[in-house]
């Protein structure tokens, strides 16, 4: 029988938009009660209007220990719990290593890595006791870097690692960690490319295929954190169908 989310306590970062509002949604129409984060608290409020129950907003900056202190700790005092911590707060800054602006490189770091560390440390000891899951929203960009998109690779890279090394911690007490890796999503992530050529290049690729929706990645989360308490699906690598690397 699957284990069924009616009830359970979720946090989603970076829930203002594509995987993380898709996510947020999708837990909410399965039962759960959901708490969503973003640093832009305001965008939000229209999340509540299409959510399926109740849901408590967050004004969260991942890259600040003590905003995700807070936003686990006002989770757990409006639910009573949490059971399913979702690690989705991520940009992706791509350019060229040479010349390269190198406060993109400490943003992606900071937002991509340390934010979804950040998270975890605080989340841990509740899923702990709840016998929670962890998902980890990484990328194909985990697997195989690419050129222009170095930086944005090793964080992914870098979630990869944190994310086996912490299974291995906590799957003995009951704790699932998820790493799902999305390929092209149809979101806003390549806006924020501050490269004109390469924000031009993303654009082509995408339209070159039937890229993945939002939803889709949303699917796949749901999937794996209804599974039986004793299945653990560790990894998703989910790529639109036309994707070749």
């Amino acid at each position: 029988m699957s284990n069924t989310l009616e009830g359970k306590a979720v946090l989603v970062t970076g829930a203002s938009s594509g995987i993380g509002r898709a996510t947020a949604l999708a837990l909410s129409k399965s039962g759960a009660r959901v708490a969503v984060g973003a640093r832009r608290a305001d965008r939000l409020k229209a999340l509540t209007e299409d959510a399926s129950g109740e849901m408590l907003l967050l004004e969260l900056d991942v890259t600040d220990r003590q905003s995700v202190d807070d936003a686990v700790a006002a989770t757990v005092e409006h639910f009573g719990a949490l059971d399913v911590l979702v690690n989705n707060a991520g940009v992706m800054l791509s350019s060229p290593i040479l010349g390269a602006d190198t406060t993109e490189w400490t943003r992606m770091v900071e937002t991509n890595l340390l934010g979804s560390m950040y998270m975890v440390h605080a989340a841990l000891p509740h899923l702990l006791e709840a016998k929670g899951s962890v998902v980890q929203v990484s990328s194909t960009s985990g697997r195989v870097a690419s050129a222009t998109s170095g930086v944005y690779a090793a964080t992914k890279f870098g979630i990869n690692a944190f994310s086996e090394a912490l299974r291995q911690e906590v799957t003995a007490q009951g704790v699932r960690v998820v790493l799902i890796e999305p390929g092209f999503v149809a979101t806003e992530l390549t806006t924020h490319i501050t490269d004109p050529a390469i924000q031009a290049a993303a654009k082509s690729m995408a339209e070159s295929m039937r890229t993945l929706q939002p939803e889709d990645i949303a699917a796949a989360v749901v999937y794996a954190v209804t599974q039986p308490e004793h299945v653990a699906v560790n990894e998703i690598l989910i790529r639109p169908t036309d994707q070749t690397r």
